[in-house]
């Protein structure tokens, strides 16, 4: 069934099929570029993440790691047990985007239905493409090949009828793997039929044990199952998308405007902390970066969100919504410190972060004066000058953004407010 070249393919794409999509995803993009910017590391465990004898979680392993039990989300702590002779490497986000970049700018080459899922890997619909570039499956190997040679870097690739099918062949055969699903309905459903049920999105751990406890443990079980067992184990909505799944029916399109719906941040402390001075001093910060990224997506925000994780790994959450849409830093950080200064730090605390939510554009508004236009002179309503200063706020931290995007976040930093001096003593008059 499988090619020499790693490719798998036991379908044929129909010449007229509507639809023809390709998940790409690349393999174990961060380790990857790490190692291959550091030739002494491939063919190592690297590990992209915190070091072991520090809090946090592996946010990608490469390969050889992966055989030790390593995997994203792990404690790094606990990766550093299983495989002490790994590297460990900080992320260089910075560098990670300029290469997705490139690979997005591949993609583009090809078809400009193109949705991306994250820095790397993407939904690409090439129905339109097929009399320049060939069918799906050509398309999918010219891209791979490219990818391979402007990037250095391998990816693998599932072609398919729709979204589910395309990205349950990108994880066919990882890594470095090209698989051609069925277009015809019922070779779809025998493809699906051996699959562990785990391979079905939406079915995650919770869903997993119910699954068990039904004894449905492959896709062709969910094909067999009754409706009625169905909706005992995952309801009448759930039931009637698990059985389309079942059989690889998925309509959604692609999405060319997929944008976040919230943008948080947040810090794990090396040690727990209890001080109100650094944790709020830390909020800031986490609230200007949050700050940055709202403006340089063009979005305001409607909903602040707090996070806190004491010591004990319980998590308290605390939102409320902005008084009206905004993207400024004192709105944001009057809201995250209004929230945190709210809560009892009942326990020393291990984790803190900011998020925003109810996203929209940030669009120009019209300023209305009362009466009398402030370049007159006249005295302005608040209202109007209210616009004012915060039109001018809102341009000085656009600015200030352009500064650290040239020269690096350390080119500004924010002043800490200082307490006013003591008054100087008054010096007698001389009679």
């Amino acid at each position: 069934m499988a090619d020499t070249d790693g490719t798998h393919a036991e379908s044929a794409i129909p010449s007229d099929a509507p639809r023809v999509f390709i998940h790409v995803d690349m393999d174990a993009f961060f380790a990857a570029i790490e190692q291959r910017d550091h030739p002494e590391w491939r063919g190592k465990p690297v590990v992209v993440g915190a070091p072991p004898d520090q809090r946090g979680v592996v946010s990608t392993a490469s390969y050889e790691a992966r055989e030790y039990g390593i995997h994203s989300a792990m404690p790094s702590s606990e990766a550093g047990r299983r495989c002490p002779h790994a590297i460990f490497v900080p992320p260089d986000m910075v560098r990670y985007e300029q290469v997705s970049a490139q690979v997005f700018a591949i993609f583009n080459r090809y078809t400009p239905y193109v949705e991306g899922l994250s820095i790397d890997e993407a939904f690409l619909e090439v129905a339109g493409s097929r009399r320049f570039f060939g069918d799906g499956r050509e398309i999918a190997e010219r891209i791979r090949a490219d990818v391979r040679r402007e990037t250095g870097l391998t990816c693998s690739a599932g072609v398919a009828p729709n979204k589910f099918l395309a990205k349950l062949g990108s994880e066919y055969r990882k890594p470095d793997g090209l698989t051609v699903l069925p277009f015809d309905r019922a070779a779809i459903a025998a493809f699906l039929r051996p699959l562990p049920v785990t391979r079905v999105w939406g079915v995650g751990k919770v869903m997993r044990a119910a699954f068990d406890r039904a004894a449905l443990h492959t896709i062709g079980d969910l094909q067999d199952a009754p409706e009625a067992l169905l909706r005992h184990v995952a309801g009448p909505h759930g039931a009637a998308h698990l059985r389309a799944l079942a059989f690889g029916e998925d309509p959604r399109e692609i999405e060319l405007d997929v944008r976040e719906k919230t943008i948080s941040r947040e810090y794990t402390f090396l040690q727990d902390e209890t001080s109100r001075e650094v944790l709020e001093d830390t909020l800031r910060d986490l609230v200007d970066d949050v700050a940055a990224r709202l403006r340089a997506d063009g979005r305001l925000a409607g909903l602040g969100r707090l996070k806190l994780r004491w010591q004990g790994f319980d998590t308290l959450t605390r939102q409320r919504p902005f008084c009206r849409p905004t993207n400024l830093e004192e709105d944001l950080r009057s809201m995250a410190l209004d929230l945190f200064r709210s809560v009892e730090l009942a326990h020393p605390v291990r984790l803190v972060g900011f998020g925003v939510g109810a996203l929209g554009e940030d669009l120009p508004r019209p300023r209305q004066l009362d009466l009398f236009d402030l370049s007159t002179g006249a005295p302005a309503a608040p209202s109007a000058a209210t616009e004012l200063r915060r039109g001018k706020q809102s341009k000085l931290e656009h600015a200030a953004d352009g500064i650290r995007r040239a020269f690096g976040k350390k080119s500004l930093r924010r002043a800490r407010t200082l307490p006013p001096p003591p008054p100087r003593a008054k010096t007698p008059k001389r009679p």
